[in-house]
């Protein structure tokens, strides 16, 4: 799949962010896109193993407990 190393498309991406310009004609570079699918992956990431974390806790909402559980296997994939 091209352009899709960090797991997102660039277009999606892409259209991600433009959601939020205010400024329609804003461009963004591809390195920019790059990075923000790096960090998008890595919320995603976050995300699923507070989920795990809590449903292993019996617990029905993530809060900052389980994400600071689940922080140190993130800086571990990296």
């Amino acid at each position: 799949m091209e352009g899709a190393s960090s797991g997102f498309r660039k277009e999606l991406v892409s259209r991600l962010l433009h959601l939020h310009f205010r400024d329609g004609k804003t461009k963004v570079s591809g390195d920019a896109l790059q990075l923000m699918g790096e960090l998008l992956k890595i919320f995603v990431m976050a995300a699923v193993r507070g989920v795990r974390q809590a449903q292993a806790e019996d617990v029905t909402i993530v809060d900052l407990d389980q994400l600071e559980k689940v922080l140190p296997q993130l800086l571990l994939d990296f």
